[in-house]
């Protein structure tokens, strides 16, 4: 019998990978620095072609994704990356 609890790579809010006994509510992309939920429909076509995996990280919440410098999805978050994107104008 392992005696091991299970573990997850998630990415921080500052950006570098830590264990996590949570799994990641978010995935995202290492390179565009984009988030979305996990069935995300764009993010599950990257995947389904192949090299996107390479690239993916994920996240414990929002908050994490927002403060490594990710942004929402425009797809599966439309609302979130609407305030990101107004909120990201007034700076």
């Amino acid at each position: 019998m392992n005696s091991r609890a299970r573990t997850w790579t998630l990415i921080g809010p500052d950006g570098k990978p830590y264990a996590s006994e949570r799994p990641g509510t978010l995935g995202g992309h290492r390179r565009t620095h984009i988030y979305g939920r996990l069935n995300c429909p764009t993010a599950l076509r990257a995947v389904a072609r192949g090299g996107y995996v390479q690239q993916r990280v994920f996240f414990l919440n929002e908050q994490d994704a927002l403060a490594a410098g990710y942004r929402p999805c425009a797809v599966c978050l439309p609302s979130a990356y609407v305030h990101w994107r107004s909120s990201s104008k007034a700076d």
